[in-house]
């Protein structure tokens, strides 16, 4: 007997099938790739985190490490001082490598009494120390992220990393380029008195060069404030959740 193709049931009976059909696709071929997206994850973040504590590729100093030597350069520089900080109590270990700023933000939105785990890395390049910490903000129309080194004082930056999702071209996805990100290091976290102020991305700042490193500010992208506001809450905010901690090293 034929199938008349022309009644309704025929249309939502094929939809059906298709749905089906197509989202078991998927679903076979998310399932086949999850390893390579987890192990491309893991070499990202290790890249990250390279970078923001000045190790890049070195024929471009704006480059990252390339992908199949960023295991062995994160086991080289940073091996395992990896930890979970609550407060300002630290525990060593490999589970801080998994910790995601984000979903901690939302554990904390959802219970105000959560402890929030933040995750820190110690980095050593050429005798000198890097404390490396993630952060998680928002921009103009969505989520921002970045990893800012400190030096062993928890004064100055040694290095920044900073991306986005959906930044608008030319103008707030700048954070990623040389020029921006590169004005943070070397600046000043604390003020004259010795007290966190963190750093503002500032326009007009009358230091376009960004040759005062004790003002707490780096110069603004042009038609991107909101973005920058995003940047500056992001490293206000993420650096201070890390003082108690670094006050009691300082101890």
């Amino acid at each position: 007997m034929a199938i008349n193709t022309d009644k309704n049931s025929y249309t939502i009976i094929f939809a059906i099938a298709m749905v089906v059909v197509v989202g078991a696709l998927l679903a076979g071929i998310s399932s086949v790739l999850k390893p390579n997206i987890t192990a491309n994850k893991i070499t990202e973040k290790q890249q990250n985190i390279l970078f923001a504590m000045g190790v890049t590729d070195t024929e471009d100093p704006n480059e990252f490490v390339p992908a199949e030597k960023a295991e062995e350069l994160f086991k080289k520089y940073v091996g395992d001082e990896k930890y979970i900080i609550i407060g300002d109590v630290a525990e060593k270990t490999e589970d801080a490598f998994d910790i995601e700023v984000k979903k901690e933000n939302d554990k904390l939105k959802q219970d105000s009494n959560y402890k929030r785990k933040m995750p820190l890395f110690i980095g050593k390049k050429d005798g000198e120390e890097f404390y490396i910490v993630p952060m998680r903000g928002n921009g103009l129309w969505d989520a921002i992220w970045g990893y800012v080194s400190l030096d062993k004082e928890f004064k100055t930056v040694k290095g920044a990393f900073f991306d986005h999702k959906g930044e608008t071209p030319g103008l707030g996805a700048n954070i990623k380029e040389a020029y921006f990100r590169d004005d943070f290091i070397g600046e000043s976290i604390l003020d004259a008195a010795g007290n966190y102020k963190g750093i503002t991305v500032k326009k007009g700042n009358g230091d376009p060069k960004n040759v005062r490193k004790d003002d707490n500010a780096v110069d603004a992208m042009a038609g991107a404030t909101i973005t920058g506001d995003g940047v500056t809450a992001m490293v206000k905010k993420g650096i201070k959740m890390y003082q108690p901690y670094f006050e009691t090293l300082k101890k």
